[in-house]
C-alpha cells in the first residue's frame, strides 16, 4: 500500500496515536506531510495535541490510582522518576507545563506527578495548554524545515526517503534538546 493511501486512510489518527505513544518524531512527520499538502496543518497540530494530552492524562491517572502498586513503586525507584519528582516539587506549574520538552522524562513525569498531591483539574488544565504549545511547535518545525529536507533528498516519493527525512529531523531535534540540557546543567553548576 502506498504511503499516500495510508495517510489518506489513517493520517490524523496515526498522528493522534503517534503523538501519544512516540512523540516528537510523529508530530514533525505530520508537519512535513502538511507542508506537502497530504495532511492539513491545523488538523495535524490538533491531533498531536489531543494525542499527547490523552496519553499524559492516562499516565497521570495511572500514577494517581496505582501509586501504592508494586509496579509503580518499581518505577519510583528509577533515577528518572526521582529526578522528575524533585523538579516537580521545586517548580510544580512550570514542570507540568514543560515536562514534555525534557528528554528522558516525558513518559515517567505524568506518572510521578500523579503520585503527588496536585489536583487533577489543575494538572488537566496545564497539561492541555502545554500539549497545544508542544503540538503546534513540533508540527511547525516539520512544516518549516520540509523544504530543506526535500531539497536534501529530492521530492520524497518513496517510503525510504520519507523515513530517512524523519530520522534526520528527529536527530536534529534530539541533538538540540541535549545541547540545551547540557548548557542548562553547566549554568546551574556554575551558579552553585
Amino acid at each position: 500500500m502506498a504511503i499516500e493511501t495510508l495517510l489518506a486512510r489513517y493520517g490524523l489518527a496515526a498522528v493522534f496515536l503517534g503523538a501519544g505513544i512516540e512523540g516528537e518524531t510523529m508530530v514533525v512527520t505530520g508537519g512535513l506531510l502538511a507542508h506537502d499538502g497530504l495532511l492539513p496543518f491545523f488538523g495535524v497540530a490538533i491531533a498531536a495535541a489531543a494525542g499527547s494530552f490523552v496519553a499524559d492524562q492516562l499516565f497521570f491517572a495511572l500514577g494517581r490510582r496505582f501509586r501504592d502498586h508494586p509496579r509503580v513503586q518499581r518505577i519510583e525507584a528509577k533515577p528518572a522518576f526521582a529526578r522528575a519528582l524533585a523538579l516537580f516539587e521545586r517548580h510544580p506549574t512550570a514542570f507540568v507545563f514543560g515536562f514534555r520538552f525534557l528528554y528522558g522524562l516525558r513518559t515517567v513525569s505524568p506518572i510521578a506527578i500523579g503520585t503527588s498531591a496536585i489536583r487533577t483539574h489543575i494538572f488537566a488544565a496545564i497539561n492541555a495548554a502545554a500539549a497545544a504549545v508542544w503540538a503546534f511547535l513540533f508540527t511547525g518545525i516539520g512544516y518549516v524545515f520540509a523544504d530543506g529536507i526535500e531539497r536534501f533528498f529530492g521530492k520524497m516519493k518513496s517510503i525510504e526517503h520519507f523515513v530517512i527525512g524523519v530520522l534526520i529531523v528527529a536527530a536534529v531535534i534530539g541533538g538540540g534538546i541535549q545541547l540545551v540540557r547540557r548548557l542548562r546543567a553547566k549554568r546551574l553548576s556554575a551558579a552553585q
